[in-house]
């Protein structure tokens, strides 16, 4: 498996360095948030020997069980839903939560850190399609949602993420992660201060998501195979 890890990682980091090509960016600029959620803390240790060292995860508990054994040299995300209960538990374990949906979870991990004397990196999630099997703020929403955020002395508001509908080619997904791009360049000037993450891309299409501008792809299945 060592050797399958290393190809499929060397694929990946190629398939970005041709989008940032394609784009004229810095494929410094990308960051690669391997998302290990099911796979055991043994596939995570050899893509850290890799160098692959940020891994992203969607469940709270599951990543409690798997950091352990993981052990120094990864830096986690929060990639899925999170709950107000599960916000306790999610501070200060995640370097940074993609997925901010609301004022009243904002205030809970405000809180949280408050309690543990930190500052807290998040995202605050878009819900751009509207569709009701996802999490995330709607787009008119957004940016009353930031400024509050702004405003809380314990976080430390990083940009936005959000997930396209599904669709059989990448292209289709393009206008999505254009306006998460627009919706956070008009909301700049507003906050006065720069949000410089968009988290967006996934194993399917996050070639056109570099291409948009996304600096955090959550790529899983091209890392580690079918779940």
């Amino acid at each position: 498996m060592p050797d399958g890890a290393a190809r499929a990682l060397d694929a990946v980091r190629g398939r970005i360095a041709s989008a940032c090509a394609r784009s004229g960016r810095d494929p410094g600029a990308v960051a690669l948030v391997a998302v290990s959620k099911t796979f055991p803390a043994e596939r995570v240790r050899e893509m850290l020997a890799l160098g692959q060292t940020v891994f992203g995860e969607n469940r709270v508990q599951e990543a409690l069980d798997k950091i352990p054994l993981v052990g120094a040299g990864a830096s986690w995300h929060l990639v899925g839903h999170l709950q107000s209960n599960k916000a306790k538990r999610a501070v200060g374990t995640f370097d940074l939560i993609h997925s901010v949906d609301g004022a009243d979870l904002a205030r809970e991990i405000d809180r949280r850190a408050a309690e543990r004397g930190i500052v807290q990196p998040v995202l605050v999630q878009v819900n751009l399609s509207r569709e009701a099997t996802k999490s995330g703020a709607a787009e008119e929403e957004t940016a009353a949602l930031l400024e509050a955020l702004a405003s809380l002395p314990h976080l430390d508001l990083r940009g936005l993420m959000t997930i396209p509908p599904p669709a059989e080619d990448a292209e289709e997904v393009r206008p999505w992660f254009a306006a998460l791009r627009e919706l956070r360049d008009r909301a700049e000037p507003l906050l006065g201060r720069k949000l410089p993450d968009l988290s967006m891309g996934m194993t399917d299409d996050f070639e056109v998501a570099v291409e948009e501008g996304s600096t955090l792809i959550r790529v899983g299945r091209a890392l580690f195979g079918e779940r």
